[in-house]
């Protein structure tokens, strides 16, 4: 996406908008499962500790952050995501999720070359030439039926493989739980991800690409927000990333 200006004009503005958010007045009931339990998103050998141990100083204005999002979440993105499934063929949805994945791999060969990982390397960009000739430009995920590996790198992680802690935990408008570091190391992504879609989209094309592109994550995100089954859910997620992250780095 091209939304290296755009998320930064984004960012100062929902920060005021954040402080008028509040969190809903009930929550759903009857909640099966929570979709980002410890069990789901970390590993076995993983042992759950004090979730209050996040450095977070920043927890006042978080939280608010965390509460625009989920009244963004609520009342545009997911109606927009409703239309979006409603209105695109399946094999269409699936397409363009190739499409994006595609651009996303060159993303990661990017990092996987920055961290001085040949094997990650490797397979990043194994992905992208099959994917970009045989699957259509991205439009097939032929390099998954040949089982060729998908790591998944970002310029968070690359600043964390050379030492760089995370800093205080941060939750980003919009897109929800970071810290520091990866808050940073969203700006080379989306800037790099912006030059790629230069070379493929005509000017005018640019705006529309990058709102797909972000309506396309958030429909194969599972997460909703006050659904999690925790009554202590800012907490719950706040361990759960910081943990996760620290793993996809030492990984």
């Amino acid at each position: 996406m091209n939304t290296n200006y755009l998320r930064g004009a984004l960012l100062v503005s929902v920060l005021s908008l954040g402080a008028c958010s509040s969190g809903p007045a009930t929550q759903p009931q009857n909640v099966t499962e929570p979709v980002f339990s410890a069990e789901r998103v970390l590993p076995k050998n993983v042992d759950a500790h004090d979730a209050t141990a996040v450095y977070d100083p920043w927890e006042g204005m978080n939280r608010r952050i965390y509460n625009f999002n989920y009244h963004f979440d609520q009342n545009v993105f997911l109606p927009v995501v409703k239309g979006y499934r409603f209105i695109t063929p399946d094999v269409a949805e699936k397409g363009i999720h190739n499409f994006f994945n595609n651009i996303r791999d060159m993303l990661t060969f990017m990092n996987s070359v920055l961290q001085l990982s040949p094997e990650k390397s490797a397979q990043s960009l194994g992905r992208v030439m099959v994917n970009s000739t045989v699957g259509v430009l991205g439009l097939f995920d032929v390099a998954s039926s040949w089982d060729i590996p998908r790591p998944v790198e970002d310029f968070g992680q690359t600043m964390g493989r050379w030492g760089v802690g995370q800093g205080p935990y941060f939750v980003v408008p919009f897109l929800g739980p970071s810290n520091l570091r990866d808050g940073i190391g969203l700006i080379p992504d989306f800037y790099v991800k912006g030059l790629i879609n230069e070379e493929i989209w005509a000017d005018d094309l640019q705006i529309p690409v990058m709102l797909l592109d972000a309506v396309d994550t958030r429909s194969n995100v599972p997460f909703r927000y006050y659904e999690t089954g925790s009554a202590f859910e800012y907490e719950t997620l706040r361990w759960l990333y910081s943990t996760k992250r620290e793993l996809d780095i030492a990984k």
